[in-house]
């Protein structure tokens, strides 16, 4: 069996890697290691430069149907105070909304918009990717049967891109020393449903991850016909004692609940949206270092397969869409997909590196933990007397400057 691109990882890029080179004209089939792809997980945040990538593959309205346009953005210290808020998406000018959304159903609207538009017989599900060779003439990818363990006929093509995520075999392939960084962060998401919080359409991000940090806002609008929506949470918490959580086993409130048990403000009680959760997972907070190379021969990286990086600041999906959309530009622009491969590199290496560090070092929550080094762990009677709003506003505009999506990046990218 031969396709021209084989793309290895049915995820947000794996598929929107797909949809932009069916809009190019080039032939590409999807391998994904799920048996099944089915609504799964929790809250994602699709910022306005991820909306554009979306938008451009005839998505937008899939996607503010299934979601919640963010209206604002708020930041919190632990006792409930604000610190600082801004508006966000089109409500701040920007030509392109942002969507909170089920990661399920974002992923649902992509599988199904690939299966509708290049054919069922693109997107192969249950298929494992177990290694990638290599010749003069294309590659050949070796999967087994993900239900059954059973080994499947290798597959030809001319190249093949992984966008298989953080745990990916063929990165590890060319790097087997691959490992994530872990640094004493842990995580623990869960969905709750309950009436609408501030706005309805608000991000919050109370506390930080020196004291306690969560993460809130909505996914899902009326989501039983009673006027409740679904709402996203994820608690972060640093401790240099800490070990990485597991991946794989549902959370259990006595780790991480204590710390947030007094969390009850005359807006909302943090403890009871906690409490009351559908379900709790949880997480080690992992990236990887940024690697000098991402490309061999006829076989690329993109997403979180080339650069995993903290889940702050909403940026993964965003920049994986982007990586799929440049990388499609580059695959019909040059004849030969080692040369595309060189030229997508050369433009996305160091501008994802960038974000990486960034998150690491100062993501956008950095106000939370800049107002509380200057404060003390402790309510404030002027905040203005320790920061003013303006230095405040500055934080956030840099971090959307290195990220790539501050107001005018989002509108010279749409030209």
């Amino acid at each position: 069996m031969t396709a021209d691109i084989a793309i290895v990882g049915g995820g947000v890029c794996g598929l929107a890697l797909a949809l932009n080179l069916h809009r190019r004209g080039i032939s590409a089939k999807v391998y994904e290691r799920a048996p099944e792809i089915r609504e799964l997980g929790v809250g994602i945040t699709l910022l306005p430069h991820a909306m554009r990538e979306f938008t451009a593959l005839g998505l937008a309205g899939e996607l503010m149907q299934a979601g919640i346009e963010n209206r604002e953005s708020c930041f919190f210290n632990r006792f409930g105070q604000l610190i600082y808020r801004e508006e966000r998406g089109k409500f701040a000018g920007y030509a392109y909304p942002e969507i909170g959304i089920h990661r399920g159903r974002l992923h649902l609207i992509l599988y199904r918009a690939a299966r509708e538009r290049l054919g069922p017989d693109r997107v192969a599900t249950d298929h494992q990717c177990i290694g990638v060779e290599q010749d003069e003439g294309g590659v050949a990818l070796m999967f087994t049967e993900t239900s059954s363990g059973r080994r499947l006929a290798p597959v030809r093509a001319s190249a093949a891109v992984a966008c298989d995520g953080i745990n990916s075999v063929i990165r590890r392939q060319f790097y087997p020393d691959d490992a994530v960084a872990f640094a004493g962060i842990n995580t623990w998401r869960g969905v709750t449903r309950r009436k609408p919080i501030l706005t309805g359409r608000s991000y919050l991000r109370i506390g930080s991850i020196l004291t306690g940090k969560i993460v809130i806002y909505p996914i899902i609008d009326d989501v039983d016909g009673a006027g409740n929506q679904l709402v996203n949470w994820m608690a972060e918490i640093k401790r240099d004692t800490f070990a990485p959580n597991d991946w794989n086993k549902p959370g259990d409130l006595r780790d991480f609940y204590p710390l947030y048990e007094s969390w009850r403000f005359d807006w909302l009680d943090v403890a009871e949206l906690i409490r009351r959760a559908d379900f709790v997972l949880e997480y080690p907070m992992v990236d990887k270092d940024p690697l000098h190379r991402w490309t061999f021969g006829r076989v690329t990286l993109a997403g979180d397969a080339a650069h995993p990086m903290y889940p702050r600041g909403s940026n993964g999906a965003a920049q994986g869409a982007i990586d799929a959309r440049m990388l499609a530009d580059c695959l019909a622009a040059h004849g030969d997909p080692r040369a595309a491969f060189g030229a997508y590199e050369a433009a996305r290496r160091e501008a994802t590196a960038r974000v990486v560090r960034t998150n690491r070092e100062h993501p956008p929550d950095f106000i939370n933990i800049k107002v509380e080094e200057l404060v003390g762990d402790r309510p404030f009677a002027d905040l203005d007397d320790f920061i003013t709003q303006d230095e405040l506003r500055a934080l956030s505009e840099r971090y959307k400057r290195i990220a790539g999506f501050s107001l005018a990046d989002v509108a010279a990218e749409a030209q």
